[in-house]
Formats: C-alpha cells, structure tokens, sequence
C-alpha cells in the first residue's frame, strides 16, 4: 500500500484568475481538488509545505490527505504550475479519490545494484530507456518505485519490463509488447575501436590484392631498371 501524507489547507471561496492572483498575493498558492463525483473544492496552500512534496521523486504518484478545517480529503497530485521566471509554484491540481477509483499514476523507475554489473564495470554506459512507467491500480496499490536489479548485466546487455517483479494490484498501461527498461551501451572508446575495424580492413584488403602477383605471371621489372639480356644462341 502506498504511503499517505499530509498536508494542511484553506477554503477559499473564489475561483478565476483574479482570485489566484488574490490568493497568491497573501503569500499563499491557490489549488483545486477536484473528482470523486463531488463538486470542485477551492482551497489554498502554504508554498513551503507543499513544495516540500514537490520536489521529492514521485510526487505524482503520493497520495495526500487534504486537511480543510479538520475534514480530511484523500486526493492525488494531478498537475502543478510554475512561474516559467522565477519557479515559483502558481497553481496545484489535486484528483480527489475513493476506494474504487481506478488511476494511471507515472512510476519512477529506479536502478539497483549497479556495482554488480559487469558492464558498468567495464567502462559501459547505462542507457535508462524509461525513467517511469504508467501504472492502472487503485488509490491503495499505488506503487512508490520500479526497482531494476542491474546484477550481471554486461555490456550490450538489457533488461525488460517481463524481467521485473511488479507491484500487485498495478497494471502496466503498455501491455502489447515487452518493452525494454535498460541498457548498458559500449564506452566510447570500445565504439570507436569497432567501427574503424571494419573500415581498415575494407582499406587492407585492395592493397593486398595489388601487392600479390597473379598465379604463374612474372613479376614486373623495377621502374628504371635494365632489360634482361637475350639468351645467346646455340653453337651449331
């Protein structure tokens, strides 16, 4: 089950730009929860505690408990705004949920074991195809992360979303094919290595060819050197 935490809130009475101006004028940052078969509750929040839940990995995927006046609203995280200048956060958009909602939530995938892959230790690049996944669950199934154990994983090696143990209750939303997670690509220099080997050994192979004389002919004279002398005739 996903973890819940809390964060405190205000009613606020008006909606419409003027109004989030408003509310952002008193120090605070105007949201809306939203959902549920319930008519929108405009509230507003104090920028400090909710940019705290912000910036943690997964926020989208946290499910909060709303407090507004001792009422407690089950909600989850659906879009923040930010002031495209100054990064402040302008707006929040909450999705209030029930014990049956069904929700795509965005997962964060997250490596472990990097150390025991030979790959990484050979000097490979770990390429994160996916850094989340979409998930169909139940606000009580959410999960926090996808956990990919990168244990012998070599160089050219990859690691599927088959591979991976998911979390019960929550259904990928890509289900058609096995789509890759990871990879670990070669370093640089090993790819530089192999793609001149082919090119050189394209070069060597006309040269060699000139340099061996054809089966049974002569070899050619040196530039600048002098003929052979004709063979002398037989005494009769």
């Amino acid at each position: 089950m996903s973890a819940v935490q809390s964060v405190s809130a205000e009613a606020r009475d008006r909606a419409g730009k003027g109004a989030a101006r408003a509310t952002r004028r008193t120090g605070r940052v105007p949201a809306v929860i939203y959902g549920d078969k319930k008519e929108p509750t405009l509230i507003s929040l104090d920028p400090k505690e909710i940019d705290r839940h912000i910036h943690k990995k997964g926020f989208f995927a946290t499910l909060l408990d709303v407090e507004i006046a001792g009422k407690k609203h089950r909600v989850l995280p659906r879009d923040v705004q930010f002031d495209v200048v100054t990064d402040r956060t302008l707006h929040v958009d909450f999705q209030r949920v029930g014990k049956d909602t069904k929700i795509h939530v965005n997962v964060p995938v997250v490596l472990r074991n990097e150390a025991a892959a030979p790959g990484i230790k050979r000097g490979g690049v770990i390429n994160l195809v996916r850094h989340e996944i979409e998930f169909l669950c139940s606000p009580d199934h959410i999960p926090q992360s996808v956990e990919v154990d990168l244990t012998g994983l070599d160089i050219g090696g990859s690691i599927h979303i088959s591979a991976i143990k998911l979390p019960e209750g929550a259904t990928p939303t890509i289900r058609e094919r096995d789509f890759t997670l990871v990879t670990i690509g070669a370093p640089s220099g090993m790819k530089a290595d192999a793609e001149a080997a082919p090119a050189a050994a394209a070069a060597a192979a006309p040269a060699a060819g000139a340099a061996a004389p054809a089966k049974g002919a002569a070899a050619a004279p040196a530039k600048g050197a002098a003929p052979a002398a004709a063979a002398a005739p037989k005494k009769k």
